[in-house]
């Protein structure tokens, strides 16, 4: 089976969860004998050399050292100069437009039938995303594929295009959706991409069910039509697991993740003075970068609570694993959270957790402490309880586990596998 997929990131170049999943669904549907051409938009070029076929929109194949993991033997990255960048809304997607011009070259002319994409960004985001869905039509009729698989809605437009040009079987993977990035104020363009991408796809793939019931009453796609698929981890996606030693005197609490208002981090700040009200000997850490960081920083001086919080910037890589190491608790306050991986990240690391009731990664993780995520109170409490009583948070780690063994990506790759067993029967 030969698939398109078409996603905004992949490692080593990632912003967030969707690059890791992203990643493990490939390598696992890899597995099953699945061979995978990955279109990715991306302006800079790679870091370094990878064992993976760079293949750019605008020439020939680049040559890379070939692979010795299968996986990688049957997984093409494929990626087009482009800022597309997960995430950005329209002004912030200016201002990545504007250093970009700064530093673009002229492209050299090109063969004729060779679609242009270097550089000529367009005056803002809608415009990038029409761009790449060009490029996305480009490469469907360039080669031959079973079927079309679209990762969030930056791509449904490309995806949309390779169908039409192709007709072949669309898969549309909604990893979150506008309601739960801007609540009840959406972006109407946004919401009306993945509208449409719902009802060209052929099937829709959900990451929970929380975000299935938006996508049936939100978005009005038949029940019939969108399957759950959970996400999952493994050490794989982690990497080393770092053995640190943690201050005994002091008790360190994170938040990791975007500083937007979906994540909910300052009813992270709130409760922690709550916390620090009652417990002194605790290190608050903010890891992360958005638009709320400014308006926090003030916050966390107004409460003077500058001595007990660091904020760290947004972190990735091996930053990221010894920040999980480091501490003693990992709090979810997220206002609307589709599935959330972060958590089962931290619990790989031994760090009990607490999850918002508004994240669908507690349909996974039974045993979790859950809170709504605007009871500060109650974050609170729950904080100084697993702080202060190492038998409830060795229960925690316990039951953590437990809930782990069952949660891998082997099996979403098996429920993804039988979905396209189904449309291409």
């Amino acid at each position: 089976m030969r698939i398109l997929m078409f996603g905004w990131e992949f490692p080593p170049h990632i912003s967030g969860g969707l690059g890791t999943a992203c990643y493990e669904i490939t390598r696992t549907l890899s597995r099953h004998g699945a061979d995978i051409v990955f279109v990715v938009p991306r302006a800079e070029p790679p870091v370094a050399k990878t064992h993976v076929k760079l293949v750019a929109a605008t020439q020939s194949t680049l040559a890379y050292p070939p692979s010795t993991d299968d996986f990688f033997e049957r997984l093409n990255i494929k990626p087009f100069d482009s800022i597309l960048r997960p995430y950005l809304n329209d002004e912030e997607y200016r201002t990545v437009l504007n250093a970009a011009t700064e530093r673009a070259i002229e492209a050299p002319d090109l063969p004729s039938g060779i679609l242009e994409t270097t550089g000529h960004y367009g005056h803002n985001l809608m415009a990038e995303v029409a761009r790449y869905s060009e490029v996305g039509e480009n490469f469907a009729i360039e080669d031959d594929f079973d079927l079309i698989h679209a990762h969030d809605w930056m791509t449904f437009p490309a995806a949309i295009r390779a169908k039409r040009a192709t007709g072949k079987p669309l898969v549309i993977h909604v990893h979150s959706v506008e309601y739960d990035r801007s609540g009840d104020h959406v972006n109407q363009s946004i919401f009306d991409i993945e509208k449409i991408g719902m009802q060209e796809a052929d099937h829709v793939i959900a990451v929970s069910h929380y975000t299935r019931n938006l996508i049936l009453y939100q978005y009005g796609i038949a029940p019939d039509k969108v399957s759950v698929v959970h996400n999952a981890v493994s050490r794989r996606s982690t990497g080393k697991v770092y053995h640190v030693t943690r201050p005994h005197h002091e008790k360190v609490v994170l938040f990791l993740g975007r500083v937007t208002s979906q994540k909910g981090p300052d009813f992270f700040v709130e409760a922690a003075a709550r916390v620090l009200e009652k417990m002194s000997h605790v290190t608050f850490v903010m890891a992360g970068s958005g638009d709320m960081l400014p308006r926090l920083i003030e916050r966390v001086g107004e409460l003077r609570l500058g001595r007990h919080f660091h904020f760290t910037g947004f972190l990735n890589g091996h930053d990221v694993e010894r920040m999980y190491a480091m501490s003693d608790l990992y709090v979810m306050p997220s206002a609307s959270e589709p599935f959330g991986l972060s958590p089962l990240e931290a619990m790989i690391y031994d760090v009990p957790v607490i999850i918002s009731r508004q994240a669908g990664v507690n349909e996974v993780l039974p045993h979790a402490l859950t809170v709504n995520f605007w009871d500060v109170d109650d974050i609170a409490n729950k904080i100084l309880a697993v702080l202060k009583y190492p038998v409830l948070s060795r229960e925690l780690l316990r039951n953590g586990r437990t809930d782990l063994k069952k949660i891998r990506w082997e099996v979403a790759a098996e429920q993804i596998q039988r979905i396209y067993n189904k449309l291409l029967a």
